[in-house]
């Protein structure tokens, strides 16, 4: 399924590759890598609230700040598991973390088959990145949060997500 103009960068319209998620459906399954390589589906990112937070690429200014934001709300959200998902490979997403000693948010890479993005409706076309986006599961993989950010370098709501993934925890 593609969804032309779903999203835009500079003002120019992008597809997005996927289906269009909404609060109350079912997260769907995926295949990314973890650091080591190793496969990772939505089973193994737990059975605690989650907070999916997806960017097209760690080296850029607003992927970088949402990261970093994240990584800092982690520390005062127990309970909360939070994910970065991008393109980038695990190793440049293992330097970037060290550069900035990003410990608290888990990293996974969509690098090899694209398969989140897909699944989740968040892969350009055009580009094979991550459009930026922000997804909150519940406990049962319920979506409680969902935020396509329209324009790619443009920041997500942070507070809403927060604030779902507090609800959530409930």
């Amino acid at each position: 399924m593609e969804r032309p103009g779903a999203t835009t960068m500079k003002g120019n319209p992008l597809t997005l590759i996927g289906p269009e998620l909404k609060v109350g459906d079912k997260a769907p399954d995926f295949e990314v890598v973890d650091g080591a390589l190793a496969p990772v589906g939505l089973a193994g990112t737990g059975h605690n609230v989650r907070i999916f937070s997806v960017v097209p690429s760690l080296d850029t200014p607003v992927c970088d700040a949402q990261t970093k934001r994240f990584n800092e709300e982690a520390a005062k959200l127990s309970g909360v598991d939070i994910y970065t998902i991008s393109m980038d490979l695990p190793f440049a997403q293992k330097r970037w973390c060290g550069a900035f000693n990003v410990e608290r948010v888990k990293m996974l890479s969509d690098h090899r088959a694209g398969s989140f993005g897909a699944a989740y409706g968040t892969l350009i076309k055009e580009l094979r990145i991550e459009s930026r986006a922000i997804f909150v599961l519940d406990k049962d993989n319920v979506l409680r949060h969902v935020e396509y950010v329209k324009e790619v370098p443009d920041h997500p709501n942070y507070d809403a997500a927060l604030s779902a993934a507090q609800s959530a925890r409930a």
